[in-house]
């Protein structure tokens, strides 16, 4: 078989090297070397790698990395429960508060005149009526003027009609309206923020200090 000849591009004689390995040639060859010379110092200074190439070298796939462990997550700290106010302990205590109805009711009126007890009647009147509208807006259930004819429909509702008198067959029925009855058109209760004991407080106790 004839040798195989290796010249360069520009006529050159060829490089000991290039005749040694003529196959070694162009720019791909070059960076295999380069990344030969990075394997070797790296596989030499670096036990992981040197356990890596030898794997290669040895045909065994190298293992797959351990997947991360998650974060165990932190629970929330639980709040404790807000305390809370009925809503009827709310409502005494804006009467109270707005129109003093609480200290007229359980005031011992025997020992006033009738002129005295009238005069603190209109007052608390005005302020419970301003709680009241302010707090639930109420309006009458039948618009109609109480002594009017009115007509009660088939299928009513109790809690909006009490039938008194002689009731005979089925509805719907006539009759005289005697009391137009009352409803209420929202309900905006102050909300409460106290705590736990005050949740039942109507008042709190006043104390003058010296």
């Amino acid at each position: 078989m004839p040798e195989e000849r290796v010249t360069s591009v520009d006529n050159r004689p060829p490089s000991r090297a290039t005749r040694a390995f003529p196959r070694l040639q162009g720019h791909h060859c070059m960076g295999r070397l380069a990344a030969a010379f990075r394997i070797f110092f790296k596989t030499l200074f670096d036990a992981k790698t040197s356990a890596l190439v030898g794997d290669l070298l040895l045909g065994r796939s190298s293992p797959a990395p351990s997947p991360p462990i998650a974060a165990t997550p932190v629970p929330k700290p639980i709040e404790p429960a807000k305390p809370k106010q009925s809503e009827a302990v709310t409502l005494l205590a804006t009467l109270q508060r707005e129109a003093r109805l609480i200290d007229f009711l359980k005031e011992d009126l025997s020992g006033y005149a009738d002129e005295q007890i009238g005069a603190a009647v209109r007052e608390i009147h005005r302020d419970a009526a301003q709680v009241l509208e302010r707090l639930f807006a109420i309006r009458p259930v039948v618009e109609e003027a109480e002594g009017t004819p009115v007509d009660v429909p088939a299928g009513f509702d109790a809690a909006q009609y009490r039938l008194t008198g002689k009731r005979a067959g089925s509805p719907p029925y006539r009759g005289l309206l005697q009391h137009h009855g009352w409803r209420t058109t929202k309900c905006e209760l102050p909300s409460f923020a106290g705590s736990e004991t005050a949740a039942t407080t109507l008042a709190p106790a006043e104390v003058q200090v010296d």
